[in-house]
């Protein structure tokens, strides 16, 4: 049974895109597999926090849960649709399905419109209208530094494909299907209901417009198999945190010779130790004793890409001030760099010896037995 999204990201039903998304970020971390190995109720949880932002963050996907409900998705248009909230085909609990476009406006105004006695494809009748396989979603969690480098992340999962023997048709003999003489290859037949005009699919080809009298053995004519696959997913150099990519075609193949649907990879970067982003730019801190910031000197420091960069410290400088060294951030995607703050703080020395009691004194402008600096 479906579950309401609102109620899995925890949100109200009037909540803002910004709400929803800090919302998912919070919860899919908490449940990620890769914290929760081996924890089954996590994956659920993380597979229903997955399907829940997969609706909420698309407005048509949104709006029409607001309207129909489950029922929106009911016919595998929406990403609670087929395995999103049931079996979990790949084993390591990090996908879910999506169902048709991502969208499934489209579907539910067709399916209306049909009610009216209007034609399927495009609202206007014609050629059947084809279904398409479902879309995939990963999530991934990398580095600061694959963030910057860019990195290749190599993902396994079964799902399915067409098949080799029929070429996805469906048929036996690996040639495409005939017209329905049912339906004459639109997928529905016509029946008049008083004054209506009621299209419904056609009871022959079950509406795929397509007759097939001896069915594929290895796919038992759908034209598709479950079928092990290696995806190696190219992170771009200077990716967002929250980021989606897509691979198009590299989802689920259709049922018999459909159009594939598409393969998403939600990017999540890890809170780096030494380096906080801010958009492009880099920000780190380092503590300087109190004659490098009165008189001035010069430290050296690591950069994201592992290189020795020495810096200026002005004479004067002043604790929580920031430095910048310009190019020294993430890639912009432009073939540039951000730039990278130095956030300047102080070490405190616990002990001191007498001749540094005595200088400090002297600076101070006070008497030795006298305590405090100024």
């Amino acid at each position: 049974m479906n579950k309401n999204p609102y109620e899995v990201l925890g949100v109200a039903k009037d909540a803002s895109d910004a709400d929803i998304k800090k919302a998912y970020h919070k919860l899919v971390m908490k449940y990620h597999p890769d914290k929760n190995p081996g924890d089954k109720s996590a994956e659920e949880k993380f597979k229903e926090v997955n399907n829940a932002f997969d609706i909420l963050k698309d407005p048509q996907k949104r709006a029409a849960y607001d309207r129909f409900g489950d029922a929106a998705f009911a016919g595998g248009n929406g990403a609670s649709a087929g395995a999103g909230f049931g079996g979990n085909p790949f084993g390591n609990g990090s996908f879910h399905f999506g169902g048709g476009d991502m969208g499934g406006m489209e579907d539910i105004l067709r399916e209306a419109m049909r009610g009216f006695g209007f034609g399927g494809a495009g609202f206007g009748g014609g050629e059947a209208h084809q279904q398409r396989g479902r879309d995939l979603l990963d999530e991934i969690v990398i580095d600061l530094k694959d963030a910057y480098f860019g990195t290749t992340h190599t993902i396994k999962f079964t799902s399915a494909v067409k098949c080799d023997k029929c070429d996805g048709n469906g048929t036996a003999d690996g040639k495409p299907a005939k017209t329905c003489p049912t339906c004459g290859g639109t997928g529905y037949v016509h029946a008049r209901q008083g004054f209506f005009a009621v299209e419904t699919p056609c009871p022959d080809c079950n509406g795929l417009g397509k007759k097939i009298d001896k069915k594929c053995s290895q796919c038992d004519g759908t034209g598709t198999v479950n079928k092990q696959r290696t995806l190696d997913v190219k992170i771009p150099a200077g990716i967002m945190d929250g980021a989606r990519l897509r691979m198009a075609g590299m989802g689920e193949a259709a049922p018999n010779g459909g159009k594939p649907g598409d393969f998403y990879i939600d990017v999540h970067v890890r809170p780096d130790k030494r380096f906080e982003r801010i958009g492009n730019d880099l920000l780190m801190h380092a503590d300087l004793d109190f004659p490098t910031l009165a008189l001035g000197g010069e430290i050296e420091i690591e950069t994201i890409d592992d290189k020795k960069l020495s810096v200026k410290i002005p004479s004067g400088t002043q604790v929580g001030e920031k430095l910048r060294v310009r190019g020294h951030g993430m890639p912009n995607g432009r073939g540039g760099f951000g730039d990278l703050y130095i956030e300047i703080g102080i070490t405190i020395p616990k002990k001191l010896s007498e001749k540094q009691k005595k200088a400090l004194n002297e600076f101070a402008g006070i008497k030795s037995d006298k305590k405090g600096w100024f």
